[in-house]
Parts: structure tokens; sequence; C-alpha cells
């Protein structure tokens, strides 16, 4: 087994299959306005200490903002977001350099927010990003307040002193969405929309961030680490981005999208791969031959079996468990935009936009946060009740419901 593993390198070879990032030319041809709006700027990032926070702080850091505040629930995350700030050759960490292990919703925070403010770029990165966070009731209320009110929340507190630039991470699953993650980001687009008349807000929609904190193939990694088996769906493809180009597509919507727009690659259908393909290129990297298991008991026994089988070309065999996907809000496809959606594919080279999108009155907003604050009051709340009152915000939202989670699965 090889020792020298290079993650990143990996990633562009068997999930990008790109050498170099796909907006390395749209940031270079817009070098000089980049400069201009970040350079001696003051800068609050929230939930920093994830994957794509981090890298949208990565990509910051490239154009010298002169005060940068992180804030994340994750204590252990933003301690290890500022040894790897710190260690990264490149990147100079603002002499104002602050990180606070808070929720962007307590009473702290708007204390930080009104004493350190104004800020120039304002990025919120905080969110329920899981499909497997919508098993019941009681996770979905959670996923709702976090995505969706606590957006508002946090908006209604940036009126006090506005930002010139602020972004809000959504996902691909926010079009035409059948899992109730990807509702709650639509309702979260109608929310900050909504207050795009008031300052400059934008938002991206993109895909898989490979190796992501609490993904698929980042799975694979601690499952190595603790000698146990892969599992992954056989049927599942998804469009990936690196890390870097994660946080390069926040950064060019942040910095340079005009109010009310939202972002997405520029990728088709030969893009996209399966987690079991990725799962199985991993293990040949790392000197292994995959071991088809025909169920999770196999798999799991795998280690423990005495007589393990050992592969013809030398390589120790590492078990896999590949299954059918049948859970809940499962789409079989992705997608970026909707038909009714404007497009503008040629001001980016790498990127489209969706222009122009229909945007709430701020009334309409709060009345749809009362419906939802009344809803989470009930006694004896059903998860169908949720679904059904954020189709009545979201006339396209056809929710894919089997009864089964991913909790459910190894």
């Amino acid at each position: 087994m090889i020792t020298n593993f290079d993650l990143a390198q990996f990633i562009y070879r068997h999930v990008t299959q790109r050498e170099t990032s796909l907006f390395e030319e749209d940031i270079l041809a817009n070098e000089t306005e980049l400069k201009q709006q970040i350079q001696g700027k003051s800068a609050l990032v929230i939930g920093g200490a994830g994957s794509i926070g981090s890298s949208f702080i990565k990509s910051l850091l490239r154009f010298n903002p002169a005060r940068l505040i992180v804030v994340d629930i994750n204590e252990n995350g933003l301690t290890e977001l500022t040894r790897d700030l710190r260690s990264t050759e490149g990147l100079a960490v603002p002499a104002r350099y602050l990180t606070y292990p808070i929720n962007f919703g307590d009473a702290v925070f708007a204390k930080i927010l009104r004493r350190e403010g104004p800020f120039d770029i304002v990025a919120n990165f905080a969110a329920h990003k899981h499909v497997r966070s919508e098993k019941d009731q009681y996770s979905i209320e959670a996923m709702v307040e976090n995505n969706v009110l606590k957006a508002g929340y946090l908006l209604e507190l940036l009126m006090e002193q506005p930002p010139s630039h602020f972004f809000c991470v959504s996902t691909d699953k926010a079009a035409n969405p059948v899992n109730i993650m990807g509702a709650s980001k639509k309702l979260m687009e109608e929310v900050i929309l909504s207050y795009s008349r008031q300052f400059p807000i934008t938002t991206a929609r993109f895909a898989n961030v490979a190796f992501s904190n609490g993904s698929l193939p980042a799975g694979f990694m601690e499952r190595l680490m603790k000698r146990q088996p892969l599992s992954a769906p056989s049927d599942v493809k998804r469009y990936f981005v690196s890390p870097e180009e994660s946080g390069q597509i926040c950064l060019l919507a942040c910095v340079l999208g005009k109010p009310g727009e939202i972002f997405f690659p520029k990728l088709n259908e030969a893009n996209m791969r399966r987690f079991s393909d990725i799962a199985e290129a991993l293990l040949r990297e790392l000197g292994y031959e995959p071991h088809h298991c025909q169920s999770e008991t196999e798999a799991k026994a795998f280690f423990s079996n005495s007589q393990q089988p050992t592969a013809n070309s030398h390589r120790p065999k590492y078990p896999v468990y590949f299954f059918q996907s049948d859970t809940s809000g499962e789409k079989s496809f992705e997608e970026f935009y909707t038909e009714e959606e404007e497009l503008d594919m040629v001001r980016f080279k790498a990127l489209g936009v969706i222009k122009n999108a229909p945007c709430q009155d701020l009334a309409e907003i709060e009345q749809m946060f009362v419906r939802l604050k009344e809803l989470f009051n009930q006694d004896n709340l059903a998860k169908h009740e949720i679904v059904d009152l954020m189709g009545t915000f979201i006339p396209n939202f056809e929710h894919i419901e089997t009864g089964k989670g991913l909790d459910q699965k190894m």
C-alpha cells in the first residue's frame, strides 16, 4: 500500500478529471476586480470551519483582506481551520483574525455583528446539508430552523449595517426539489433574494464537493483508517467539484454577482461519477483490490475471516458492498436550474448565472415564517404536515418518500 497518497491529485485524476481548477480562467480574467473588492476589506464568514466555508476562506485570503472573523459551532473545526490556514504556503492570514465557536442564531452573535461591524463581505455557509437529516419531524424542524428561519434572522441583523457583498450557499437540490433538504434550500433562496432589494445578495447552486466533511467519499477515508468495509450506492451518479473549486465558485458569486443572482457550474453529464466507482478507484490508488460482498454482514465479517481471499495481482483485497439506492429523497439525476429560470451563459467561461430570479416581498416572507413557526409550535406534529406546508410555498416540490433513510445504511 502506498504511503504518499495525495488526495487533491486523486480528486483531479479520478473524480473531477481536471488537472486545473474549472474556474481558473474566470478567476484570472476578473483578478483586478476581485482585488479591488477584497484587498484591505473586512470579512465575516459564518460556518467557516466546514469544507466549503474553509475553501472560500482560502480563496478569499489570496486577495488580502485586512480583517477576518470566522463563526462556526464546531470548535474543533475552527482549531483545525486556523492550523491549516497558518500552515498553507501562499496564504497571508490577516493580523485581525478571530474565530468564535458560537451559533449564528444566538444573542452573542448579534453582539459580535454589531460591535465588530460593519463588514464589507459576509458569507454564510452554516446549513444542514444532508438528505439523511429529514428522517422525521424533529430533524426536519431543526433543518428548516437552520436553513430558513435563521437566514432571515441574519439578514434582519445585517439590515442595521448592510455589507457590500452578502453570499449564502445553496445546492443543486434546490432546483425542482424532491427531498426536504433541497426544499429547505429553495426556501432559503426565496428568503435571501427577497432582501436583495436592500443590499447586494447572491447565492450558488453547485455539485457535490469531493471528499467534503461528512460526504460519502470522506467516509471512505474514515472506514479505511478503521479497517471497515466501503459501502456505496451503485446506481447514483453525481456532479463533483474539488474543494478548491467550491471555494472559488462562492468567491466569484459573492464578489462579482449582481443582486439576486444564482450561480452554478457549467457541467455536463460526462462529468458525472458514481460513488461506487470512486470507492474502487480509491482502493486501487492505495494498493488494494476491491472484493465485492453480497451483503453488509459479509462485508463486516471480512476482516475477522481467517481465510480472506487474495487477489491474483498480489494486492491485498478490501471489502466493498454496493447496493441499489432506495432511500427517501434520492433524486435519480441532478440539475442546476429549471426551465422557467432565465440564464446568462456567456458572462463567465465556467459559470452560468440565473438572473432576474423571482423575488417575494418581505411581507410574504414574514407570513411564511409565521406559518412555519405556528406549525412547529404544535404538539404531536407529523412529518407529512411539514412536507405539505413546504409544498404550498414551493409548487414544484415533489417529495420522494420510501419510508427508508440513510441512517439504515452502513
